[in-house]
C-alpha cells in the first residue's frame, strides 16, 4: 500500500493541524510471560484431559486439515502507522489499524 511521508493532521499537544511525518510502528514479538501457551491442548492434556471412554469432546483428535502446516496462516501483517510532529517532536499512533502486505512510503 502506498502511503505518503507527511500528512497534516491534528497535534493534541500542539493544539493545532500540523504537518507531521508517517512511519510504521515496530512490531514486537509475544512475551514468553503472556504466551497463548498457558491453556493450551498439551497442558491440558498432560494434566489428564481427554482419557477414557467415549467422545472426548473438545479434548479429541481434530480433523486433518487442521493438522497441516501452513492452515489458517495470513499473508499479510497489521500496519499501526506512528504520526510525528514537525514543531513539537511528539508521536502519536493510529487508532484503526489495517492489513497490508507491503507499505510503502512516497
Amino acid at each position: 500500500m502506498k502511503l505518503p511521508k507527511q500528512k497534516k493532521r491534528y497535534c493534541k499537544h500542539c493544539k493545532k493541524s500540523t504537518n507531521q511525518k508517517v512511519s510504521l510502528v515496530k512490531t514486537k514479538g509475544r512475551s514468553a510471560t503472556h504466551s497463548l501457551s498457558h491453556g493450551g491442548k498439551n497442558r491440558a492434556l498432560g494434566r489428564g484431559r481427554g482419557q477414557g471412554y467415549g467422545n472426548k469432546g473438545k479434548w479429541g483428535s481434530k480433523p486433518a486439515i487442521a493438522k497441516f502446516k501452513r492452515t489458517g496462516a495470513k499473508v499479510s501483517k497489521k500496519v499501526v502507522l506512528k504520526f510525528t510532529c514537525s514543531e513539537c517532536g511528539k508521536s502519536s499512533q493510529s487508532s484503526n489499524t489495517f492489513r497490508s502486505k507491503r507499505t510503502v512510503f512516497e
